[in-house]
């Protein structure tokens, strides 16, 4: 690959084979989205919501190291040979969820699905990225966020079917299986390193005068700018973190809502896989914000999800949970692959891989702290208060991006990250 160069149409062979990729990640976290918080109660007896949300917070904690330092490790070693880790790591999990003897177990099983969600997942984004134009970057970031969590969607809805029609386990796990298998076959022999797509972008900000101070930031310092020193991006990470405060309560609480409602798998996984399935105008979304800018519909987003979830505690049927779960899952859309740019706008091209690792580690932190705090208003309180307390926490997060986010789109931003913080 001794000439490169970047863009969507160009590249679309690959950037296709990332487009599997990334499905392929969502169809495996699905997998888990539906039938694993049901097995927590009928299999396990596991009676505190609490106990029930550890397995997302092993999931969430681990997941957000891996973001950090997959991005690092990323930009040492390249994109290809990070991805194949990630999913190496990811065939052992039907086999603990199939064989687990109580509910650590299935929580141990959850540590390696955050290994492979945020190597996988961060190396396919990033390398999306890298085949794109800057000017198809929210493109590239909305497409992989909509087929992510198509898959997710997917996922949630084939093993609810399964479940249904045969048992809890060891069944939809045969098939979360072969999506490993396979994702693992296109990385080692189809997938292509993307890190020299990075070169060209690089080389138009080396005639810029901070190009050298910028490009040979060290690690932490690369932490420090995406996580404080900037309060666009301080304002992007915060609400990131926030924003995985509702993908938990859809991972754990709402398929234990339902069921409580007295809906089947089978319907649960509809619902939940609504929400998910919404996340396909990503393609749109992530258009809209090269369009128009970043912030519009990160703010829009928020406020939208956050009715969305508050919604579903004022119906009382199959179609109003449905119609809910849906708006929530669009106002997701609308924000989640537009703050993915937002930090990807501020970064150096040579650590952008780095940049990106530390927002997601912020963002999927959240899916932790989520997890306890919706653990214990459900254990104190009720689920109810759960529902209220996450639509909250989005409307509260969406009113700072208002005051604190500029405006980061390459062309008619107002945010000048490096003049600020090259000072």
């Amino acid at each position: 690959m001794d000439t490169v160069k970047q863009g969507i149409r160009t590249n679309w062979k690959q950037f296709a084979l990332q487009i599997v990729t990334v499905f392929a990640v969502g169809l495996t976290m699905g997998a888990e989205r539906n039938v694993v918080p049901i097995m927590g109660e009928e299999l396990f007896g596991v009676t505190s919501f609490l106990v029930i949300g550890s397995f997302v917070v092993s999931f969430g904690i681990v997941k957000a190291v891996l973001n950090l330092y997959s991005g690092k490790w990323a930009d040492v070693y390249g994109r290809k040979p990070v991805l194949i880790a990630g999913w190496l790591s990811a065939l052992p999990i039907p086999f603990l969820l199939i064989y687990a003897p109580s509910w650590w177990w299935v929580a141990a099983g959850n540590v390696l699905l955050g290994v492979n969600q945020g190597v996988a997942w961060s190396m396919s984004m990033t390398s999306k990225i890298e085949l794109a134009t800057p000017e198809e970057r929210g493109l590239a970031a909305g497409i992989d966020e909509a087929f992510g969590y198509t898959g997710v969607a997917i996922g949630a809805w084939l093993t609810g079917v399964i479940a249904t029609h045969y048992t809890l386990r060891p069944e939809p796990f045969y098939f979360l299986a072969g999506v490993i298998v396979v994702a693992l076959l296109i990385a080692l022999f189809l997938i292509q390193e993307t890190l020299p797509y990075a070169q060209p972008e690089a080389a138009r900000e080396a005639e810029r005068d901070d190009a050298r101070t910028d490009a040979d930031l060290p690690f932490w310092e690369i932490v420090k700018r995406a996580t404080y020193k900037d309060l666009t991006l301080f304002a992007a990470a915060q609400a990131g973190h926030v924003e995985n405060f509702v993908d938990t309560l859809v991972w754990i609480a709402f398929p234990l809502f339902l069921i409580g409602q007295g809906l089947d798998p089978a319907q649960v996984g509809v619902v939940v896989g609504i929400h998910s399935g919404a996340y396909f105008l990503q393609v749109y979304t992530g258009r809209l914000g090269d369009q128009i800018g970043r912030k519009p519909p990160i703010v829009a987003g928020f406020f939208l999800a956050g009715a969305g979830i508050a919604g579903m505690m004022w119906v009382d049927s199959y179609a109003g949970w449905m119609l809910f779960s849906g708006l929530s899952g669009i106002g997701m859309a609308l924000h989640y692959p537009n703050l993915i740019s937002v930090a990807s706008d501020a970064a150096h091209p040579l650590w952008r891989s780095t940049g990106l690792g530390v927002y997601r580690m912020w963002r999927d932190l959240g899916y932790a702290v989520g997890a306890v705090l919706i653990g214990i208003t459900v254990d104190v309180f009720s689920i109810e208060a759960a529902f209220y307390g996450t639509a909250a926490a989005m409307f509260i997060s969406g009113a700072y991006v208002v005051w604190r986010m500029e405006e980061t789109h390459p062309v008619f931003g107002t945010h000048a990250s490096s003049e600020r913080l090259s000072a």
